[in-house]
């Protein structure tokens, strides 16, 4: 497959697609009819799918009896950690062996040129991108996803949660389920500007931010606050008439979600003629730059809050256009505070 018919690479090897990063046409204004037709497969295929899937399947052959989650027991807090795991260390462990062990596309479509294993950083635990982000995935995210899931199974179970039945309400259900991805996008955008403030990202979102060339072990790779803050997604549903199987899926939307947008491809190839859309470099101009780009583009809070980068040059002009003004405020403030202490 040829990526630079799609794409230009620079004398570094790094690739960036030929079109612009897009904000989804369903909040626009004037409404875009015909752009949100065009777009609403995407919305579904394949990533959506897949983690409602995911959900149906945890509740049909993996989540307990429901009075047995009504008391808290290791056992099948125990059960459920295992399987999330393995469902990691599979769906993860399949970007990563594909992309990055076998490299079946070598850097076909790659954003940045350069592999993390090929390099050592003191910034990662024993110098190694992929051991870090490896154990700080299962050491503190699947912990705290499982966490999460026991604590609304339990609340669930012992009446604390509304639980609706699809015999019952099913337009209800189908309408929370359909906005799973943008309670999603707007947690995301709220927590992810919170842990950007200076004490935050010192102390906590740095962690996730050394990975500045993600893979897709960078996904769950985060300080143990941060992952409470992301998993904390599934909280909508204590107070949203929803269902566990809905929860699971607003889980796994952040889980196996998370995924797309660190395999650090544009594309990933699936044979010889197949490409599969990563739309994942929006977030990868925000691993890049760090200031933009705070959501996924499913709604266009970073345009509505001037934060966004659609990888042009005039979104690169833009950018540095703020870093110029903040730049000059902070000139200001700093001469403020000098007159200020010369005065006393």
């Amino acid at each position: 497959m040829d990526d630079l018919k799609f794409g230009k690479r620079n004398k570094r090897g790094d690739w960036a697609p030929d079109r612009p990063a897009e904000t989804a046409p369903l909040f626009a204004f004037p409404p875009r009819l015909t752009a949100v037709l065009k777009w609403l497969p995407h919305y579904f295929l394949p990533w959506n799918l897949i983690f409602a899937v995911s959900a149906l399947a945890y509740w049909a052959w993996v989540i307990p009896p429901v009075d047995m989650m009504q008391t808290l027991s290791l056992g099948w807090i125990a059960w459920l950690y295992a399987v999330n795991a393995i469902a990691v260390f599979l769906f993860y462990g399949a970007f990563e062996l594909h992309l990055y062990v076998l490299k079946r596309q070598q850097n076909r479509f790659k954003y940045n040129g350069k592999f993390p294993a090929d390099q050592r950083n003191n910034a990662f635990w024993f110098e190694r991108q992929n051991l870090d982000n490896i154990l700080r995935t299962f050491l503190s995210g699947v912990t705290i996803w499982t966490a999460v899931e026991v604590g609304m199974l339990w609340a669930y179970a012992n009446g604390y949660a509304p639980w609706l039945s699809f015999a019952e309400n099913p337009w209800t259900l189908a309408l929370v389920a359909l906005v799973v991805p943008i309670i999603h996008e707007f947690h995301f955008f709220c927590i992810h500007r919170l842990i950007h403030t200076p004490f935050l990202y010192k102390w906590v979102h740095s962690v996730h931010h050394n990975s500045v060339n993600p893979s897709p072990w960078s996904s769950l790779s985060m300080h143990p606050i941060e992952h409470l803050l992301y998993f904390g997604t599934a909280f909508y549903h204590l107070f949203l008439p929803s269902n566990p199987i809905i929860m699971l899926y607003q889980l796994h939307y952040a889980g196996f979600g998370a995924i797309p947008g660190h395999v650090g491809f544009d594309k990933v190839e699936i044979g010889k003629e197949r490409l599969v859309d990563s739309h994942a470099y929006a977030h990868y101009l925000h691993h890049k730059y760090f200031e933009v780009n705070y959501g996924d583009a499913l709604i266009p809070l970073d345009r509505w809050f001037g934060t966004w980068h659609d990888g042009s040059p005039e979104g690169e002009a833009q950018m540095q256009e703020r870093y110029r003004r903040r730049k000059e405020k902070l000139a200001v403030r700093k001469a403020r505070l000098e007159v200020g202490g010369a005065a006393e």
